[in-house]
């Protein structure tokens, strides 16, 4: 990948940090920080934007509509790369409305893509003091809160679980509260996970590839943008 082209676009689209988001007032519509008419410009296939404060992650999020590999070699300008873009399957729909979303980024050693999510890993503090992610999609920013973060197993969830049944995905959600591995890190929460939760799952590679490691939050503030 190259970074600079993804500088480049992330200044053009003025992403700034919405680490106080949470502090705003529920009835304020507040300006969304990027221009997503310039992002469809450069790929259709963009749709959303994802932040992580005090992080690289920082990018646009893409979904192919026919194949749903084509993101792990191609950057977010369609550009053939080992590093891929930051993406979602077909099955997700394109607003975060499913009951758990799930998007994928490779763990480069470079510091790109989804490796900073192994800080929630190994960095105690870092997990103590770093509690939200940020969405920004078209009319909206979705602000998340961080419950969980685990190594799991390398099924593909989507395929594996059925979502739309609210009794499968309530037993889901034990597995998102209390994780049964090795490398885990959970915290309370300021909501209830339950069938109504938006769940987000953000999924890197780990060093064994049997597994794959997951960064969890459950929606809690949809603000509105002008």
């Amino acid at each position: 990948l190259d970074s600079k082209k993804i500088e480049n676009l992330r200044d053009d689209v003025s992403v700034s940090s919405q680490q106080d988001t949470t502090d705003k007032k529920e009835d304020k519509t507040v300006e969304v920080p990027i221009d997503f008419d310039k992002l469809e410009k450069a790929n259709p296939d963009i749709y959303a934007w994802i932040e992580i404060p005090n992080t690289k992650i920082n990018y646009p999020v893409v979904q192919s509509p026919t194949d749903d590999g084509y993101y792990l070699s191609h950057n977010a300008e369609k550009q053939y790369t080992k590093a891929g873009a930051i993406y979602s399957e077909m099955r997700n729909s394109k607003d975060f409305s499913d009951p758990n979303t799930v998007l994928y980024g490779h763990n480069l050693l470079n510091g790109t893509m989804f490796r900073d999510l192994h800080k929630f890993r190994n960095d105690e503090t870092f997990w103590n003091e770093n509690k939200y992610i940020y969405i920004y999609i078209p009319g909206h920013i979705l602000t998340y809160e961080i419950c969980s973060a685990y190594r799991y197993d390398n099924r593909h969830i989507l395929n594996s679980f059925n979502f739309s049944d609210p009794e499968v995905f309530e037993e889901y959600l034990q597995t998102v509260k209390n994780p049964k591995s090795l490398i885990c890190r959970t915290r309370e929460i300021s909501t209830e996970l339950n069938k109504n939760s938006k769940i987000l799952t953000l999924s890197t590679c780990i060093s064994n590839p049997a597994y794959r490691y997951l960064v969890q939050g459950v929606l809690i503030k949809d603000e509105p943008t002008k």
